[in-house]
């Protein structure tokens, strides 16, 4: 190893790049990082760096003209302007075909337009990847998305190859595509991961107060869904936060409010959903009661005026609510992923990036916050011969949906029956049921549309090119339009 320049640079040493920085270093990589606010590089050094091939730099230049060439620099560093910020600063120390990598969650719509701009005006090979995994993850080998310009791929692939989870000898990082394509996926993940923990949150809501059980049994009841269909970090994780207890002996989770706070992919998702035109309902529920829980005092002062929820059923049928609630968490995630594929497909065809969705399944089955057992599942579906329309329509799919069908709609019955809101998981389950109903309620919808604005409609005993507007007014005569 060249011991008078280091492989790599890093900027930015918050949780996520310092944990990072650890992890390549850990890999073999000789680093060189920069922080703006050099106090923390120099805590970081003396913290964490000491006896490594680690070093520090005051300066920007400093830090460049520590690097081997092509110059590689990781931005660890909030999305938004101060990434534009930083680049511009870097511009002038860097040449043609050094390489930009930004791991933060940015907006794939930056980081299309960084790329496009960087390539074509500057020479430098720009790539955005997203990184899931939190501080753990990064520490010991995150989920990594990398896209953008594909040249850098050879320059950086052993590296955050090697730094990433590893599955049965594979790296949970792999080539995406061009433009802003890994921060596209980093943010369809991100909207899956808010659907699942509303999902969670909701089957917990019911546990407490439809079936009355203690924080201690909804623990052992995760615990025991996690050797099962619901094997996942989450499910894992919720087990293990149900049975923390405070100092008073009480469980910690009833001392924390019930606010919840985001970061904005989740609302990126749902935003870009609508977008193109993709019924990504579960995840824009999730983002809706994320909103609503922010209105606390509102939600207290409704409660006094409309009251609270009913009375927990009796203890005889908490067995069989349990098992149905298993059931409609385990079905309403496999629609969670589906819909998540379905974005990334319809995306794709518009702006040509060549998924590999197959892959991307693989990519999060470890190191990722929404690692689950079915990603396998999801994989052996995109290989099929010919790959299904949809997930909902891949064999393995429609089999466990129809098997836990039954205890989703009891489910849902026993939310509304007693007041406990679970808006992703009757969104979830509305969906399914919109999307296998072949003949649906939007010919109302059409005959609205044309009775007050003459918008037109199709007919099924027709052409479909067709368009006819009835004279709903008039003499009730139907033409055809042009």
């Amino acid at each position: 190893m060249d011991t008078t320049t280091s492989n790599l640079g890093l900027i930015g040493l918050g949780v996520m790049g310092s944990n990072l920085a650890l992890n390549l270093n850990d890999k073999g990589y000789s680093l060189s990082v920069y922080n703006r606010t050099y106090s923390l590089t120099e805590q970081f050094m003396q913290e964490h760096a000491q006896g490594r091939t680690i070093r520090s730099a005051e300066t920007l230049s400093e830090f460049v003209n520590q690097l081997d060439s092509p110059r590689i620099v990781l931005l660890m560093i909030t999305a938004g302007h101060g990434v534009d910020a930083v680049i511009e600063q870097l511009l002038p120390l860097l040449n043609p075909n050094d390489i930009i990598i930004d791991g933060g969650n940015s907006n794939y719509k930056d980081t299309s337009r960084r790329w496009k701009e960087l390539t074509e005006k500057e020479g430098i090979l720009f790539v955005g990847m997203g990184i899931s995994g939190g501080e753990e993850g990064a520490r010991h080998g995150p989920s990594m998305m990398p896209g953008g310009a594909v040249e850098a791929w050879p320059e950086i692939r052993n590296i955050f190859q090697k730094a990433a989870a590893q599955v049965d000898g594979e790296a949970c990082c792999q080539w995406l595509g061009e433009g802003g394509s890994g921060h596209y996926v980093k943010m369809v993940h991100n909207g899956i991961e808010y659907g699942d923990m509303q999902l969670i949150a909701e089957a917990c809501h019911l546990m407490q107060h439809a079936l009355g059980m203690d924080f201690d049994a909804m623990a052992d009841t995760f615990a025991a869904w996690n050797k099962g269909k619901l094997e996942s970090y989450l499910i894992e994780i919720t087990s293990e936060i149900l049975r923390h207890k405070d100092v008073d002996g009480s469980a910690l989770v009833t001392k924390i409010l019930d606010r919840a706070g985001q970061k904005g992919t989740g609302l990126w998702t749902a935003q870009d959903a609508l977008e193109h035109a993709v019924p990504l309902t579960l995840v824009t529920e999730a983002v809706h009661a994320r909103m609503l829980s922010a209105r606390k005092d509102e939600r207290v002062a409704a409660a006094k005026l409309l009251g609270g929820l009913a009375e927990p059923v009796s203890a005889e049928q908490h067995q069989a609510y349990l098992e149905a609630i298993h059931d409609a968490l385990y079905a309403a995630k496999l629609v969670s992923y589906a819909q998540g594929f379905m974005l990334m497909q319809t995306a794709a065809q518009e702006y040509g990036w060549n998924l590999a969705y197959g892959d991307i399944a693989l990519l999060w089955r470890a190191g990722c916050i929404i690692r689950s057992r079915f990603l396998g599942d999801i994989k052996a579906s995109f290989a099929r011969e010919p790959v299904p329309q949809s997930l909902l329509q891949d064999p393995f799919f429609v089999g466990e949906l129809k098997r836990a069908e039954a205890g989703w709609r009891k489910t849902v019955a026993l939310a509304v029956m007693q007041g406990v809101p679970a808006p992703a998981l009757s969104a979830a389950l509305s969906f399914y049921d919109g999307y296998r109903c072949a003949a649906g309620s939007a010919n109302i919808l059409q005959a609205q549309r044309d009775y007050f604005g003459a918008h037109t409609y199709q007919r099924t005993d027709r052409d479909p090119a067709l368009a006819f507007h009835t004279h709903w007014n008039g003499d009730g005569s139907e033409e055809q339009m042009a």
